[in-house]
Order: structure tokens, then C-alpha cells, then sequence
């Protein structure tokens, strides 16, 4: 009886001796790795960054580059809570995060925001970081740098009484950027002037708003008045439509002088005449207006327009349009119908009259010129007019480069200075390079006008009988 007893409890150890053998050899044992991390990037840059206004959203990618898993034992943004930074790592937001394991050949995302906060001066400032990431005993950090740049802020909300919009008049100040988000307006029999050097960065679908008043925009060659998006990454630089732009409702005559007016949704649009008499409502002189998300200057409904020495290309329906404007005088500018977009349509288009398709039509005498002008693109023909009000319109043409397939015959171009379909050689327009090369078309073929254009756009004298566009050859 003993023996049998010895002999049951020596096979009921080895049963669980075996059935502990296998449940070991089946648990998945992990090696971790001795190596560390890989990165996107050793630096995470922010490139101007506007006080108060968080930026958006970058990216770091961690890579495990080895064979093994690799436990990461702390990952901590230095500045703690106090950072201007903020990160997230593998969906979850915070400053110290510990205990992750990647596996082999396998990644994290880090994604990173700044916002950074007011320093009361005009100079950009420089706000730094870093994220110290520890596998195996070892540390690595990657650098977090942001530019900041106090600025002026100019904020209305459209949904709120108009009385708590943001008015403006007097100087503008240039010693900081400003920023427009929703509307900066400059009310009726107000006026605002916005001198030399000036730097205005418009948030999504913002405008400058001008209403009843008077608008001086005052730069210098060299010193240009700059309008453009509020987004400064480098992938926005020629990205249009990221703002709408410059709005004259009923404006009292007001100038435009050496700006740059960039990437909107309508560089300047002006909407009816603020009683001037025979004064334009907006006169634009020695300014580039270029790849806009429908029109580089919209004239509508009794508005009048001058433009000298203008540049205005690349936007996605048309460099000019005129719906039942008034009034349009240009002379030496460069028109130019060259955006890469599928809604690209002729370079300029001329109508005096306007259906708003609710049975409603304006309709208005115009009375306008292009004079010493290029107007060239992608298109076959250029120039697309609809004149039913042919009896009493004012419109001729003289002087001018267009591209038209077949050539214009109608009464209101001059053909005896018209050139046609002849290459103006510009430069490099995919570039918004539009200055011309020695076998330009253009050269010479301009007349002087009264008032005397002496200069172009970049402030060289016209010599003799003057280049067509804004460009003089040198």
C-alpha cells in the first residue's frame, strides 16, 4: 500500500511538472532590444508663429530601426507644463509619458502645436524646447524652436452688432505685422492710411473692408505694402484662396501705391462708386497682384478703376473682370491668364451689364481703355467681352499685346498698334517672374502717354518709345 501511495504522488508530480512545462513554453517571451530610436527629424521648426495665435499642427515620426522590440522608457517635453509647446504622442496628450514599447520595424507619431504668448516687443523672438526621449539608460532630445512675432490684431465677428466690429482710421503703424481675422473695417467718411513696409497677414476668408471711406495704401519700391494669408509655412507660399482681400463698397476715391497683394480669393474688388464724380474709385499704381482664387480685380456694379504699372496674373477665372463697372483705365500693366487651375478662363473679361440670374440685370455705360498693356496666357483669346449696351459704351483698345485666336477685328482695338499673337517672352511666369527677355514682342512697341509714365514697376526710366507692360527692358 506504501508503494502504490509513493508511486501515484511520483506520477501526479510529473503530470504537473509537465503541464507546467508546457503552459512556460507557450507564454511569448520578449527580448528587448539594446539599440535606440531613430527620427523624422532631429529639429522641429515653427517659422513665425504669431503671438496669442496657435499654430498648426507638426509632425515627428520615432522609428525602431532594430530587430527587437524596444521599450522607451520616459519620453518628457523639458519645459513641462510651463512649455509653450504641446505634444502628443500615440493619440494621448501630456508631458511625460513612460513604459511604451515598439516594436521591431515599427513607428510612433508625435504630433506638435505652439502657441506663443505676447512679449511686448517689435522684433520677431526665438521660443525653444525639447523632448527627451530615454531607451536602455540612454537619452536623446529633439529640438523644438518656434520664430515669434508680436503683431497687431484686428478681430471682428461678422455674427456680432455691427457696433462691435473692429473701425479703423488714422496710421497704421509698420514697426509689427497685422493680423485680420474676420474684417478690419474703415467705416463710412472714415480714413485709413497704411504706410511703407507695412506687413498684413489676412486669417480664412477675412478682408479689409473698406465702407463709405477712404483707403491710402502708401509703400515705396523696395519697401512694398504686403497683403497676403496668415499661414507662413513654406507649403502655403503660393497657395491661393487663403483669404478673400480688399473690399471697397461705395469707397471714396482711394489709392493703392507699391503693394503686393498675394494668394486671396480676389485681390481688390470694388462694389459701386462712392460719389467721386469723374475721380476712380480706386486708382492702383507700381503693384502686384498675382494668383488669386477667382479674380485679381473685380469691378462691379458702377465701380471705376485706374491701374498703372500693375502687374496682375495668375488667377484662377480672370486678372480683371468687369460686371457693370463704369469705369476702367490701365496702362502699362501686365495681364497675365496663367494660373494651373481647370476653371482658368480668358485673362480679361468686359461686360456692362450684370445678371444676378434672379430676373434682376444692371446694366452701365462703361467707358474704358487699356493702353500700352499686355494681356497673354494660356488661353486662345485673352480678351472676352459681352457689350449689349454697344450704342453708349466708351471702349478702346490701342497700343496692346494680346494673344487672340483668330485676331480681334472689332472697332474698339486701334490695329495699327495692336500686336498680335507675337510671344512676349516673359521671364518665367510659372514663377510670377513676368519681366521680359531681349526677344520680347513688346519692346518699343508702347506709346507715351499723358500723364507720362517715366518709370516701370521696378523704377527704371522708360527711354524713347516705351516697352509695352510694366516691365521696361534693360
Amino acid at each position: 500500500m506504501k508503494h502504490q501511495i509513493r508511486y501515484t504522488f511520483i506520477a501526479l508530480i510529473l503530470v504537473l511538472l509537465s503541464v507546467t512545462t508546457l503552459n512556460t513554453s507557450c507564454k511569448k517571451t520578449t527580448f528587448f532590444s539594446k539599440g535606440n530610436l531613430a527620427f523624422s527629424k532631429d529639429t522641429v521648426v515653427f517659422d513665425t508663429i504669431f503671438t496669442t495665435i496657435g499654430s498648426t499642427t507638426k509632425q515627428l515620426k520615432i522609428y525602431n530601426k532594430e530587430n527587437n522590440t524596444v521599450l522607451i522608457e520616459e519620453v518628457e517635453l523639458m519645459g513641462g507644463n510651463a512649455s509653450s509647446f504641446r505634444v502628443n504622442l500615440d493619440g494621448l496628450q501630456g508631458t511625460h509619458f513612460s513604459n511604451l514599447e515598439l516594436e521591431s520595424k515599427d513607428s510612433l507619431f508625435m504630433f506638435i502645436e505652439v502657441t506663443l504668448d505676447p512679449n511686448g516687443a517689435t522684433l520677431p523672438i526665438v521660443v525653444e524646447d525639447s523632448i527627451r526621449f530615454r531607451t536602455n539608460g540612454k537619452d536623446q532630445y529633439v529640438i523644438l524652436a518656434a520664430w515669434g512675432q508680436d503683431m497687431y490684431y484686428h478681430y471682428s465677428d461678422l455674427s456680432a452688432p455691427s457696433s462691435e466690429w473692429n473701425l479703423n482710421e488714422g496710421t497704421w503703424s509698420n514697426d509689427k505685422p497685422h493680423v485680420i481675422y474676420g474684417a478690419a473695417f474703415v467705416d463710412e467718411g472714415k480714413h485709413l492710411i497704411i504706410p511703407a513696409g507695412t506687413k498684413i497677414y489676412m486669417h480664412k476668408n477675412s478682408f479689409l473692408y473698406v465702407y463709405k471711406g477712404t483707403l491710402t495704401i502708401d509703400g515705396d519700391l523696395g519697401n512694398e505694402v504686403m497683403i497676403q494669408g496668415d499661414r507662413l509655412e513654406s507649403s502655403y507660399d503660393d497657395v491661393s484662396g487663403q483669404y478673400y482681400g480688399v473690399y471697397f463698397n461705395q469707397a471714396l476715391s482711394s489709392t493703392i501705391d507699391y503693394a503686393i497683394i498675394k494668394n486671396g480669393t480676389t485681390g481688390i474688388h470694388i462694389e459701386k462708386d462712392g460719389a467721386n464724380g469723374s475721380n476712380p474709385t480706386v486708382t492702383v499704381t507700381n503693384t502686384i497682384i498675382q494668383n488669386h482664387a477667382r479674380y485679381g480685380i473685380m469691378n462691379f456694379a458702377g465701380g471705376k478703376v485706374v491701374a498703372t504699372n500693375c502687374v496682375i496674373t495668375n488667377n484662377g477665372f480672370h486678372a480683371f473682370i468687369n460686371l457693370a463697372g463704369s469705369g476702367f483705365h490701365f496702362n502699362h500693366c501686365t495681364l497675365g491668364g496663367y494660373a494651373t487651375g481647370q476653371t482658368q478662363l480668358p485673362c480679361i473679361g468686359i461686360s456692362d451689364f450684370y445678371n444676378d440670374g434672379n430676373g434682376n440685370v444692371l446694366v452701365t455705360d462703361i467707358n474704358g481703355t487699356f493702353i500700352n498693356c499686355v494681356i497673354y496666357g494660356n488661353q486662345e483669346g485673352e480678351l472676352a467681352f459681352n457689350l449689349d449696351n454697344n450704342g453708349t459704351n466708351t471702349f478702346s483698345v490701342k497700343n496692346c499685346a494680346i494673344k487672340m485666336n483668330p485676331q480681334g477685328t472689332e472697332p474698339f482695338y486701334e490695329q495699327s498698334t495692336m500686336v498680335w499673337n507675337q510671344s512676349p517672352a516673359f521671364k518665367n511666369p510659372p514663377k510670377f517672374d513676368y519681366d521680359i527677355w531681349s526677344t520680347s514682342s513688346l519692346i518699343d512697341k508702347g506709346i507715351t502717354t499723358i500723364p507720362i509714365v517715366d518709370k516701370d514697376i521696378k523704377g527704371n526710366f522708360r527711354v524713347g518709345a516705351p516697352d509695352i507692360g510694366a516691365y521696361e527692358f534693360q
